[in-house]
Parts: C-alpha cells; structure tokens; sequence
C-alpha cells in the first residue's frame, strides 16, 4: 500500500501529542525528530526533509500552538498542511488547449510504464470528462511498443495513429496532429520513445518533436518505486524538457513514498496523475491534500466516493437499497454487491481510505485472500435459485451439494450462510433504527 512505512511511523509520532493537554517545546523537538527520520527513512530528498521539518517547528512552537486549546490537534494540523504544500498544495489538472486538440507528450526513461500510461490517460479522459482522444506510437526503436500501444487502442476502442518503424518520430507527431484535427479529436497523446538512461539523442529528438507539436503539457512517467532514482530522473528531463508534470507509476507498490514528497520541492512541477494499479482504470488525479489525509491516517472519503460514483451503477444501488428496506436481499443481490466493490479496487486500499482505520484493532493488517473472495462466489454460484432466495431452506443435502459443486467444504457453505443471516439482522437493525427519523431516506455505504 502506498506510503504504509512513511504512515506508520508518522501516525506514531502524532499519536504521541494528540491527547496531550500543553505541548512543550521539548514534546516539538522529539515530534521534529522523529518525523525527520521516518522521512529519510522513507527515501525523501535530505534538503527537502530539512526545509520541511524546520518550517514543522516554526510553526508547531509559534503561538497558534503553544496557546491552542488543544495543541496535540494543531500539531497534526501543522504537519498536515506542510506535508500537503510539499506535495503541491492543490490538484493541479490538465492545461487544456483553448482550440481543441489539447497536445500531451509523454516522456521518460524505458521500464517506467509509459505506454501503459498513455492508455490509462487515455482511458481517464474518455470515461471522466467524455474526451475523444487519439493515441500516437512514437518509439519507433521498440516495435513491441508500437505493438503494445496498438493492443491498448483495441481494448479501450481507441484510435492509434501509427506509422511503423522507419518513419522519423517528427514526421509522425505532424502528420499525426493533422489527422487529429481533420478527426475532430480532442487529445492527441503521444508516446515517446525511452532509453535506459538520459542521453543526448534522446533528449534532441524529443526537443525537435517538442516544436513540432507545440504540447500543451510534458508529461514525466516515473517509476515512485525507484525513489531517489525518481527524482533525479525528473530533474534531468526537466532540465532538457521543461516538463510541465509528473505521472507516477506503481504508487500503490511503493510502501516508503519518497519519490511522491521530493519531486514537485526538486523540480516544481506538480504531480498531476497517479497509477494505482495495473489495470487500465487505475490511473488517478493526484491531489496532495488527500495523500497527506492518507498518510497521517485520516483517510481519504472524498476519493473512495468518486470511486464509486465510477464504478457502482446507480440503478442497481437504488434497486438495493430498496431490496434492503423490505428486507428482499437475497444471495444475487450479495454477488452483484461484491462485484461492484471488486471494481473499485484492492479492499485493503479501500479501508486505508476510511478515517481512523488504522486504529480499529486487527484492521490495519488486514491482508484479503483473493482465493477466498473466489470461493464465496463458487458457493453462491453452486446454488439453485430457489435457494439463493429462500437459503433457510438448506438441509443438510443441500449444503452437501452445493459444497461439492463449488470445490469447498460444508463448513465453508455453513460459515457463509451464517454471515448472510447476520449481515441480513444488521439491514432489520438500520431499517428499525432510521423508521425513527423523520423524512431522511435510508443511506448505505458506495450509495
């Protein structure tokens, strides 16, 4: 999960001072501390961790602290604040051409996730904001980029503009914004090529297609993985470029999140999107206030929603909730309940996204088998219909059967059956409690 090491050593820092009723000068310099070291622990660039704990203890000794009603409160908001404007302050978004196509060059080294992440962008733009891009398959000196790019076109129901492997990369930017215009698209995403490392060709041919395409934004993939390797990376391509941003890949693989706090105080150029996973959905807009709620554990509701609104059909969320109300839920309801959760994401990220759950007992390490989640589908899924309505019906037969045809044991049926009824008692429970407030609708979690 993304920053866990960072988070944990942080939310115990700040634990310490919370419940405190006068925070001394002493309690700010151990706090500083510690937070200094779970920094570099976590890969952050040494200046940076050295400006940002300095302007910390400004702040946390001045008076809107030491005079605070609760000062253990305004510490964590210190700490919060600083840790979001070192990210960039605010999401900082796409700067759209004012005559469409909006022109996005997206750079960086080979390995980085590039050609996966123009897909992604890609993806991003169509289904959030209704965009029509066309995709351009630049790395002319991989042909199983060009190919790759191609296999993404096709799943995503694309158009990717291609020229083979013997046609400069210039020559195709051009022809490939004209096609763009005659197509009445609104982005033009451009794959460039990547090397091992920064070298001179690449960076002058990326300079000749950069005054060719006049893009709206260079985008900078980077691998949040490699951490300092990141940043450096970053610096040198802006030093060549004048990137206007920063992708970074695997995010949710990096546990440390050094790459994330260095690169917009190194560079100053914001980071602007995230991946967050392989699939081609899991590419998000970054906002930085949100990822330093994440990182000191107060989570981060406002992305679970858009999450959501994304991927839970809003006719079968109101569909349940009313199956919910009359007590109608039956074991077809639970399949398409779990499927809509599955595509939001991994659950353990979804509950890192919920205030306080790292203090809930047990929750924190919570790691979801995937198997198991595949065998409460297979038991549902060996039932009969009369039985995934009525499932007091099951005798021992039944459970027999069922357990046989889904490759699981009757224990297993039995385990499942029980959390059914409980989670049905828990509906009566909600139902009974909201019969007492007065023209409010009854409201269900991802509803």
């Amino acid at each position: 999960m993304a920053f866990e090491g960072l988070a944990d050593r942080l939310q115990g820092v700040i634990k310490k001072v919370t419940g405190k009723g006068k925070v001394s000068e002493q309690d700010v310099k151990e706090m500083t501390r510690e937070v200094r070291l779970a920094l570099l622990e976590a890969d952050v660039n040494f200046k940076v961790v050295k400006d940002l704990v300095k302007r910390i203890k400004e702040r946390a000794v001045g008076q809107e602290v030491l005079e605070s009603l609760t000062p253990g409160q305004q510490v964590i908001k210190v700490v919060k604040e600083e840790l979001t404007d070192l990210m960039g302050g605010e999401q900082s978004k796409i700067d759209a051409a004012d005559r469409p196509p909006t022109v996005i060059m997206m750079v960086g080294l080979q390995g980085a996730g590039k050609t996966t992440t123009t897909g992604k962008l890609a993806n991003l733009l169509r289904k959030k904001y209704n965009k029509t891009p066309l995709l351009v398959a630049c790395d002319v000196y991989r042909p199983a980029a060009i190919k790759q790019l191609e296999t993404l076109g096709k799943q995503l129901q694309m158009p990717v503009f291609s020229m083979g492997t013997d046609t400069n990369p210039v020559e195709i930017t051009e022809k490939a914004i004209a096609k763009a215009k005659e197509d009445h698209n609104d982005y033009v995403i451009i794959d460039t090529a990547g090397r091992l490392h920064v070298d001179n060709d690449l960076m002058d041919e990326l300079q000749k297609m950069k005054e060719i395409a006049q893009p709206n934004e260079i985008l900078l993939v980077v691998d949040a993985m490699t951490g300092q390797d990141a940043v450096n990376v970053a610096e040198s391509f802006n030093d060549q470029l004048d990137i206007t941003g920063v992708v970074l890949t695997k995010l949710d693989g990096d546990t440390r999140g050094g790459a994330a706090l260095s690169i917009k105080a190194v560079t100053d150029k914001p980071i602007k999107f995230a991946g967050m996973g392989e699939k081609l959905d899991q590419l998000e807009a970054f906002h930085p206030e949100r990822m330093a709620s994440r990182i000191l554990g107060m989570g981060d509701v406002l992305t679970l929603i858009e999450k959501a609104q994304t991927t839970v059909d809003e006719k079968q969320a109101k569909e349940l909730e009313e199956k919910m109300r009359t007590m109608s839920f039956t074991f077809d309801d639970f399949l398409e309940q779990m499927s809509q959760v599955k595509k939001m994401g991994p659950l353990e990220d979804l509950l890192g996204m919920l205030p306080g759950a790292g203090k809930i007992k047990g929750l924190k390490n919570i790691q979801v088998d995937e198997k198991q989640l595949a065998h409460v589908e297979a038991i549902v899924q060996s039932m009969t219909k009369e039985e995934r309505i009525k499932p007091e019906i099951m005798n021992a037969g039944r459970k027999k059967r069922i357990a046989k045809g889904s490759g699981t044991s009757v224990s297993q049926v039995n385990r499942l059956l029980k959390q059914f009824d409980e989670m049905k008692k828990m509906m009566k429970q909600m139902t009974n409690m909201q019969k007492g407030k007065k023209g409010k609708g009854m409201k269900f979690p991802f509803m």
